[in-house]
């Protein structure tokens, strides 16, 4: 796996790009995760600046990234004793926490509901970033909303070339290297009494359902909307098929301007566009998986073929986002690191 933030931002940049959210600016900045399109999250114009240049409906809630436990009680009201646990055991860490939101947090960040999300990420940049823009005490919250740093629907970037690639020269980018996940966070939903799993990420189920000693609820109907949960997803611009290995060897009979992303090398005279052996490692298909498919994107192949990985809960995420990918041409959702 790639090192993660192997050339850190200076001193200087950082303090730079936090003088710029200061005055109401948007900056990418890199998390454990993804990258991050950032704003001051109590200045309003400032976040409705991130949807502009998304292209993100506004009723699709943001999340709160914020330096530590301590900061859950600015943000939220009612914070049931479980996620004070999970906080304890995850934060920084990729997981976000849907809570009951405090009265003074923006519904333009909340998309008009009554929960916040919040995280504390990890990461060297996302920590100095949040340090330096918080500066001397200000007596008031001081968090960044951020979703992740693409175009509405496009793939999550997990480079400051990926972001470079959406939003051009322009847009003031932190650039601290490959993130270190390369997925977005777990969000859990601690705001109805049983903890729901919203959306599977770098947090494990199996390891929350041990912090929290009750296993997780599935989301229904009446879960607070969330990035990642619409059935479209996470999609490229290329039409993605999701594929079982048996039914990939069917496609490779006959030549065709596909693209590959498969769990094997290619055996004997295979013809076709591009083709990416994926590693057999959860974690590590996980952390190449975006940048794989901006690859394959970028290939100019009429159909991207990738092939299924182990139905198995080390999996969970990354199937999360193959299925959701495979499943339209274009994602219909951006996401939230």
């Amino acid at each position: 796996m790639t090192k993660a933030f192997e050339h850190l931002p200076s001193d200087a940049a950082i303090q730079q790009a936090a003088t710029r959210l200061q005055a109401g600016d948007v900056v990418a900045f890199p998390t454990e995760t993804v990258y991050g399109l950032g704003a001051d999250a109590t200045n309003a114009r400032a976040v409705r600046k991130i949807f502009a240049l998304k292209g993100r409906p506004a009723d699709h809630p943001l999340i709160v990234h914020v330096l530590g436990r301590g900061d859950i009680d600015e943000w939220a009201v009612d914070v049931p004793e479980a996620a004070r646990r999970l906080a304890e055991a995850f934060w920084p860490g990729p997981l976000t926490m849907i809570v009951r939101k405090a009265p003074h947090v923006l519904a333009e960040v909340t998309g008009g509901q009554d929960t916040v999300g919040l995280r504390s990420p990890a990461g060297v940049t996302a920590s100095a970033l949040l340090y330096a823009f918080r500066g001397p005490p200000r007596g008031a919250p001081c968090g960044i909303a951020a979703p992740s740093a693409n175009r509405f629907g496009h793939v999550s970037p997990t480079t400051a070339e990926h972001v470079r690639d959406e939003f051009g020269p322009d847009l003031t980018i932190l650039d601290g290297g490959p993130c270190e996940i390369g997925l977005e966070s777990t969000i859990v939903d601690l705001s109805r009494g049983r903890p729901v799993l919203l959306r599977p990420g770098g947090a494990s189920r199996a390891a929350i359902e041990r912090v929290l000693g009750v296993p997780l609820g599935e989301r229904d109907a009446h879960a607070p909307r969330a990035s990642g949960t619409l059935a479209t997803h996470y999609a490229p611009r290329t039409a993605l098929a999701l594929v079982t290995p048996e039914d990939l060897e069917v496609e490779l009979e006959t030549p065709a301007n596909i693209a590959v992303l498969a769990m094997r090398e290619p055996q004997g005279d295979i013809r076709v566009t591009s083709w990416i052996t994926a590693p057999s490692d959860p974690a590590r298909y996980g952390h190449d998986l975006y940048a794989n498919l901006r690859t394959l994107d970028a290939s100019g192949a009429k159909r991207i073929v990738v092939e299924a990985p182990p139905l198995l809960a080390a999996w969970e995420a990354v199937n999360d986002r193959l299925a959701r990918a495979a499943a339209g041409v274009r994602g219909l959702e951006d996401d939230d690191p």
